[in-house]
């Protein structure tokens, strides 16, 4: 399996010549766009999937950073499905973060269908199990589990630390390559009040211990550099280098990417 990373939370993966995507991000602008202009956003380095071959586009969370509607639609092949998680359900306060990234996917008539965690479905040669996943601020959201030729391969979204990784690995381990949100960023949201002090995401130590119960043969740290945003968004700096520092101490192998490189990923020689 090829695996491709895009940038901030995005990966394509390539299997019997044909992809999957998940979390693809073509304008990180549009995140923080309902900001002030006197307020510096520094957006995260994307770059695009392949156009038009996707059989799947896969969503952690409806977080417009991690599903962008023009991305997905870009990257579909004709007839492919957009899975996400199941919805959250409450009023319009409860919503509010999704409400950009859900009325910019309505808008683009995708095929969209709503996974339950621990759920399968295939398309073309991959297997895709949404798993269990935390969102710090409450909104659903799912990690995602691709598997095709022999290849395991776990995208953790922005997923905080919870108590499923036992259960997923034991499951669904060992995984051949976990991407791993690192960036452990504190947020203060006008929905969210009072601020909590507390990440929101894994940072880079809480991202290693989960890798390492995982048992992941290779980690890729996402999520890790980009929005930083003063008293709104605060990410640990320099995390995907602290994150490698930490799973070193826990002989975790990690490979820190840059966007729009591609690396090849083979099955472990036994399971």
């Amino acid at each position: 399996m090829r695996l491709t990373w895009l940038g901030w939370a995005g990966v394509e993966l390539e299997a019997g010549g044909e992809t999957v995507v998940v979390d693809p991000l073509q304008n990180a602008s549009a995140v923080f766009a309902h900001l002030d202009e006197q307020t510096a956003v520094h957006a995260p380095h994307v770059v695009p999937p392949s156009t038009g071959s996707a059989v799947a586009g896969l969503v952690t969370h409806l977080h417009r950073d991690h599903a962008d509607a023009k991305a997905l639609a870009a990257a579909l092949a004709p007839g492919a499905t957009v899975h996400e998680p199941l919805a959250g359900g409450g009023d319009a306060l409860d919503e509010l973060a999704l409400a950009q990234a859900e009325l910019e996917l309505t808008a683009a008539g995708l095929d969209r269908r709503r996974l339950a965690p621990w759920e399968s479905v295939t398309a073309g040669p991959f297997t895709l199990t949404a798993l269990p996943a935390c969102d710090g601020t409450g909104d659903p959201q799912v990690a995602w589990l691709i598997e095709a030729e022999g290849v395991r391969v776990l995208h953790l979204g922005d997923t905080m630390f919870h108590g499923y990784w036992w259960r997923m690995a034991h499951r669904f381990g060992p995984f051949d390559v976990v991407l791993v949100p690192v960036n452990g960023a504190v947020v203060s949201f006008p929905h969210r009040q009072p601020a909590s002090p507390l990440p929101v995401v894994l940072n880079p130590t809480q991202a290693a211990i989960a890798a390492s119960i995982l048992g992941a043969r290779q980690a890729v740290p996402i999520h890790a550099e980009g929005y930083e945003v003063d008293g709104i968004y605060q990410p640990v700096p320099d995390a995907a280098e602290l994150f490698a520092a930490a799973a070193a101490e826990r002989h975790v192998p990690t490979t820190i990417l840059k966007p729009g490189e591609t690396i090849e990923v083979t099955p472990l020689p036994a399971r």
